[in-house]
């Protein structure tokens, strides 16, 4: 049986103003990318006309410029869940134009399917294969899985962009299951990290596919810029933080796998990893994404398993990877993100959270999501996922940003996304602060100590002082001080508590 055939023009004309639309892909791999550019051209138009065009953009997390950066600029999303780093849709975020939920990404799929986000009317889900069955779609994946098994089960329509960028064979990276529902759910039977639970493809109802939409269109890569001298410094304390455990048996000899989140300083972790390849035993990957760093490390024999929902690399790396299917199949498995980001899989294999924080308080709370308390810098992604639930859980910051004048360890976050009940280890290019065992009192000095740029160590430790006395110490009106100094003079280093304290 042969499905209908698409353009992409003619599948975009066919969803309308306030339509619910949930995409597969998972960063920006594994997005459709053809129906939504013509969406963009449809919102422009109607919007010219003085017409409403809004749509609500669910997915599996960011996603890329064509679906949420130049729908944000063409004013055409009512509502984003549950994840972002677009710079485009950050600015109309902030002027309070979108109504944005930032959520855990393990969440996403389950949520869904309780219908808090209402109906799904369009699924638009990106393949590198199709058997177009009239009983049954089997629907082959390209670089991500996502949230895909759920959209493609409730939406009430879906169209299928079969880009040809993608090589059939992708299909032999992919292993598709979804959760049962609550309350008789059962546990996910998968017992080792690269093990097989579901299927390659993904089933579909034919009735339900208004079309098929064929493509040929890269994905849409981020780039990250090259690890500089400060993160490559956090990746060798990281390391050396890993080899001063094991050798005090709290991670053991065979090493516990390693979750790594998407940017420059995971790409210098894993660059560390590798570095001191000959101290460290052969890794295995446990996350919600791997980057071109974790296909070289494969390649090299220093990483036997890597699962994840998402290959985020380079469109040259994934065409590397096609090439050399029959090596890599053995080592890659992409599973759906209720998966990869589900506290029983994070917590039965111990796997080491890392991920990336914009600033730490001396309680050891973290913000990985604001600027000064309100404006959206990024969500929250499957950071809180992993760092409630690890082994091990470490967040990583340079210690200091915009040329020293703001200070990455502030005496009490703007805004918090994992607490301090959530967090073990925190690694600066200063050191290493181990906050495991220790009270607030003893971690404020650690942080202080070890984490803290020397500029603003005198600050903090004149914050103790005038902290009032408690459990976690803290004087309101000083807290305030470091971020709205920043606010009204552009540099931390000019905070006068005095001022506060009038």
């Amino acid at each position: 049986m042969a499905y209908n055939r698409l353009t992409a023009a003619e599948a975009a004309e066919m969803i309308k103003n306030d339509a619910n639309v949930a995409f597969s892909g998972f960063t920006p791999n594994g997005i459709p990318k053809a129906v939504i550019r013509e969406t963009y051209k449809i919102a422009m138009r109607e919007h010219e006309a003085g017409r409403p065009y809004q749509i609500g953009i669910l997915t599996g997390a960011s996603s890329c410029q064509s679906l949420e950066g130049d729908l944000a600029k063409a004013h055409a999303i009512k509502f984003r869940a549950p994840f972002s780093t677009n710079a485009d849709f950050r600015n109309h975020v902030n002027l309070e134009e979108i109504d944005y939920e930032d959520g855990h990404l393990g969440h996403m799929a389950e949520k869904l399917r309780r219908g808090f986000f209402g109906e799904v009317d369009w699924a638009i889900i990106e393949v590198s294969d199709l058997e177009e069955g009239a009983d049954l779609c089997k629907a082959y994946l390209t670089t991500a899985e996502g949230i895909v098994p759920t959209i493609a089960r409730i939406a009430k329509r879906i169209i299928i962009e079969w880009n040809h960028f993608h090589s059939p064979v992708a299909k032999h990276l992919h292993d598709v299951y979804e959760c049962g529902e609550y309350p008789n759910r059962e546990p996910i039977p998968l017992l080792k990290i690269g093990q097989r639970i579901g299927k390659e493809y993904v089933e579909i109802d034919p009735k339900k596919i208004v079309g098929v939409v064929d493509c040929n269109i890269p994905e849409e890569a981020r780039s990250f810029k090259a690890p500089d001298s400060e993160t490559l410094r956090i990746g060798e304390n990281v390391v050396e933080f890993f080899l001063s455990d094991m050798k005090a048996g709290h991670i053991p000899s065979c090493m516990f796998p390693i979750q790594s989140g998407v940017g420059a300083t995971g790409n210098a972790v894993l660059e560390a990893i590798g570095k001191y390849a000959d101290h460290l035993p052969v890794l295995n990957v446990f996350s919600e994404v791997m980057q071109d760093a974790v296909i070289d490390l494969i390649e090299k024999g220093r990483i036997d398993q890597a699962e994840a929902t998402a290959m985020t690399c380079t469109n040259e790396c994934i065409q590397h990877v096609y090439e050399n299917i029959d090596f890599f199949k053995k080592h890659i498995t992409l599973c759906p993100s209720e998966i990869s980001n589900a506290p029983e899989t994070i917590r039965r294999f111990g796997v080491i959270a890392m991920n990336t924080a914009l600033e730490v308080d001396i309680y050891g709370h973290e913000n990985s999501s604001h600027i000064c308390g309100s404006r959206l810098m990024n969500g929250i992604g499957g950071s809180c996922d992993y760092e409630r639930n690890g082994s091990i859980s470490i967040f990583y910051t340079q210690s200091t940003a915009k040329n020293g004048t703001i200070s990455a360890v502030v005496p009490m976050c703007c805004h918090v996304d994992s607490t301090e009940h959530d967090i073990d280890i925190i690694v600066t290019e200063q050191g290493v602060a181990d906050l495991r065992g220790k009270g607030p009192a003893r971690r404020a000095e650690e942080i202080i100590e070890h984490c803290a740029h020397p500029d603003y160590k005198p600050l903090l430790r004149e914050y103790q002082k005038l902290a009032d006395k408690g459990h976690t110490p803290h004087n309101m009106r000083c807290a305030l001080a470091f971020h709205d100094t920043f606010l009204k003079k552009g540099d931390m280093r000019l905070v006068d508590f005095g001022e506060y304290l009038k």
